[in-house]
């Protein structure tokens, strides 16, 4: 071990022994008790800052069991029944896990429930439906054949989703299931700060009370089989009572429906453009959350404690990116290191004296079983989150789960130990300062600032189909040499664009939070942007920016002009599309690699020759070389002047286009891998025109990245492989300096 410190350890019942070898070894200045458990007196004495879990919502059976009335409640949505009659009954359970999930049958349903025929989205009159409380269905009368009836109905969270996961994936058998309690009924409220009072006064060993998180769950619910059934990590859905919602009708003039939580079973993802009714309410749950947030955190200065916030689990409501988070008084954050989008998006929270990260894996015995190389993941994970940490320090790091699983795994601990030391070796020699970025990217989306690094995620760092060509937009950017920051629609529409901005980045899917929505119709947002970009501004577009779901003026894309492309969306396949030769060679596309033999296929396919037809494209050999992960299709050149990248399969997957003094440039998909990541870098500084200064401290590997950091007088290469990698790094003076690295090395070197 070359250092200590900056280094959480999580620890249990009958391990001291093991916790305080392994508290040496890794370098460990705070404990902290794992999930269910308590820390033994011998650890308590070993001298480090005592972190304890806190759940002020959870655990505490004794309270919430005579006052089930309380618990947290979520509006759900029955499955879609077809009337075959003029009656049709609509059980309400079907598909959803009853040990988590029980309706709420105290409030008048017909007063909070809604019954609606989705085959003309009407509402159907309350006089219609009755509910069978016996069986849990609702009989409706009146209904109209082959129509389709679903009910989106209250029921009540009966037992703590991440207990729940917890508890099944560790296979906790008979052990009595953990309740959640909802303060926003004054009789719970009092119960937890009274709890909390008694609890710091029981306590005086702690020294930071790791709140985790605090009142409302995000949006997690499973089915009959134990799986997954909704899940959306900045949901909302889990926050409503009668009693709130009663409260916000006075508050805001107006009473929320259902179907304004069930979303017609979206439940308000992220990924919808976000309506008046779900701001509005985020905006009411925050307020109540943050109140009772500060309450907590003064609470614990006054018993001499800090207080952290885990960014997970109950973490909804609390919007650390939000305007006023500062205000909370909160020391700290913590969150779950997934990759180096989650590590941003702890690292970058403003308002607090220090951010920490807990690394994958999660001691548990999904991962810890005999037969497992843990070690494996454990470098993955710490690759991904470095280069991150290079660009927005954390202060601490550590890990979580079961520290007696984890020690019966001496790869691993050895493994640990590497990281650890690494970890802390980074922070002395930059002093917790970032890297230099040289130019300032902006993403443009409808949430703006208060999604920052959240955008294109569904579950806490984990892909899929849909979304993985939109993240690795993202996970390429956590670690690139540029300043990253999130604006909204509304910020542009009100403020216009900053003048620090180089390049702004707006993608994803059309309709979506992402893209825009409806937002395009107005247009004093694509007169900003036009000016903008013709004034010497740079936008990237991604899958299908600047859209709009309805064909209007003749364009898909809104910013078709600026980006020198558009998608056919069936209306104009009367016209055609006139293709410009290919360009295989440009400043973006030099370090891909094109096998020779796909090269001298492509070349005698004849590219040099446009093709055309009614939505006609180049149908010619691909010379691909670049993954754009999930097609875009009917893409095409809005004119000849374009310059077209990539034309693959006779649609547009890389564009760039001179628009006035600016440029645009269309991507039609950006997985994360090093290779996509050194395209888009290359994007960037092509399009903001500081082609003259990317070659400064770049480097010839896409798998190796540098850091700069003028204030400490170093830079770093970092190899983000499991694999040995060389290569040249080229200096401001024009000299070239090679590096051989083993696998998920650090090379520094003084400027």
């Amino acid at each position: 071990m070359t250092s200590t410190g900056r280094f959480t350890l999580p620890s249990e019942e009958n391990f001291a022994e093991k916790t305080k070898e392994l508290a040496e070894l890794w370098g460990a200045d705070a404990i902290r008790n794992s999930d269910g458990t308590h820390l033994d007196e011998s650890v308590l004495a070993l001298g480090k800052k005592i972190y304890s879990a806190y759940f002020p919502t959870r655990a505490h059976n004794e309270w919430i069991t005579l006052h089930m009335d309380e618990t947290p409640q979520v509006y759900l949505l029955t499955g879609r029944v077809l009337a075959e009659a003029d009656i049709v009954d609509v059980p309400l359970m079907d598909g959803f896990f009853e040990e988590q999930l029980k309706p709420n049958r105290d409030a008048d349903p017909h007063k909070y429930w809604e019954v609606v025929d989705r085959t003309t989205n009407e509402v159907v009159d309350a006089s219609l439906w009755t509910l069978d409380e016996d069986t849990d269905t609702v009989h409706v009368s009146g209904a109209t054949p082959m129509h389709e009836y679903t009910v989106s109905f209250l029921a009540y969270i009966i037992w703590d989703p991440v207990e729940m996961y917890n508890h099944l994936t560790n296979g906790w058998g008979d052990k009595e299931h953990e309740i959640p309690f909802d303060i926003y009924h004054p009789a719970t409220r009092k119960f937890v700060f009274d709890t909390f009072e008694q609890w710091l006064k029981d306590n005086p060993q702690v020294d930071v009370v790791r709140f985790t998180t605090f009142f409302y769950q995000f949006t997690l619910l499973f089915d009959q089989k134990q799986r997954e059934k909704v899940v959306d990590w900045f949901g909302c859905a889990c926050t409503v009572s009668p009693a709130a919602l009663d409260d916000f009708e006075k508050e805001y003039g107006y009473r929320l429906r259902p179907e304004d939580f069930v979303d017609g079973g979206a439940y308000n993802s992220a990924w919808r453009v976000p309506r008046k009714a779900q701001r509005d309410w985020i905006d009411f749950l925050s307020g109540f959350v943050r109140a009772n947030v500060k309450k907590l955190a003064d609470m614990s200065h006054a018993a001499g404690k800090e207080a952290m916030m885990f960014l997970g689990d109950q973490w909804i409501g609390t919007e650390p990116y939000k305007d006023g988070f500062e205000d909370l008084g909160l020391d700290a954050v913590v969150g779950s290191i997934g990759d180096g989008t989650t590590t941003r998006m702890i690292a970058d929270i403003p308002g607090v004296k220090y951010t920490e990260g807990r690394f994958l894996p999660y001691f548990f015995p999904d991962t810890f079983y005999e037969g497992n190389d843990p070690s494996i993941e454990g470098l993955d994970n710490w690759r991904k989150a470095r280069r991150a940490i290079l660009r927005s320090p954390i202060s601490r790091m550590g890990y979580g789960g079961y520290l007696s699983l984890a020690a019966k795994f001496p790869k691993f601990v050895d493994t640990v130990t590497h990281i650890a030391d690494e970890f802390r070796d980074i922070h002395d020699r930059t002093g917790g300062v970032a890297a230099e970025g040289e130019l300032n990217v902006a993403i443009l989306n409808s949430w703006g600032k208060m999604r920052s690094w959240m955008a294109f995620t569904v579950a806490h760092a984990l892909p899929n189909k849909q979304t993985y060509s939109y993240y690795g937009i993202l996970e390429s950017l956590s670690g690139m040499r540029v300043n990253v920051r999130f604006i909204s629609f509304d910020d542009v529409l009100e403020h216009g664009v900053a003048d620090d901005i180089d390049v702004i980045i707006n993608g994803g899917p059309v309709d979506t939070a992402f893209t825009g929505g409806d937002v395009w119709k107005n247009p004093k947002l694509t007169e900003t942007l036009r000016a903008w970009v013709r004034g010497g501004g740079a936008f990237v577009g991604v899958g299908e920016p600047s859209s709009l779901a309805r064909f209007q003026a003749g364009r898909f894309f809104q910013l078709a002009d600026v980006l020198g492309v558009d998608e056919e969306r069936y209306q104009t396949l009367s016209v055609d599309k006139y293709f410009p030769a290919v360009t295989p060679e440009h400043f973006i596309t030099a370090d891909v690699h094109v096998d020779p033999a796909a090269r001298e296929a492509w070349e005698k396919a004849g590219y040099r020759i446009p093709l055309s037809g009614c939505g006609g494209g180049q149908g010619i050999k691909p010379l691909g070389g670049i993954d754009f992960g999930e097609p875009i299709a009917n893409t095409f050149p809005v004119n000849e002047d374009v310059t077209l990248l990539r034309a693959d399969g006779g649609q547009v997957q890389l564009a760039v286009n001179e628009y006035g003094k600016g440029r645009g440039v269309y991507v039609s998909g950006l997985p994360y891998s090093a290779a996509n990541a050194r395209l888009l870098e290359r994007i960037l500084f092509w399009a903001s025109h500081n082609e003259d200064k990317y070659t400064a401290y770049s480097s010839t590997n896409p798998e190796c990245e540098v850091a700069v950091f003028p204030d400490a007088g170093q830079y770093c290469v970092i190899n983000n492989t499991d694999r040995p990698q060389s290569t040249d790094v080229a200096l401001p003076d024009g000299s070239i300096e090679h590096f051989d690295l083993d696998q998920s090395a650090i090379a520094w070197r003084n400027l």
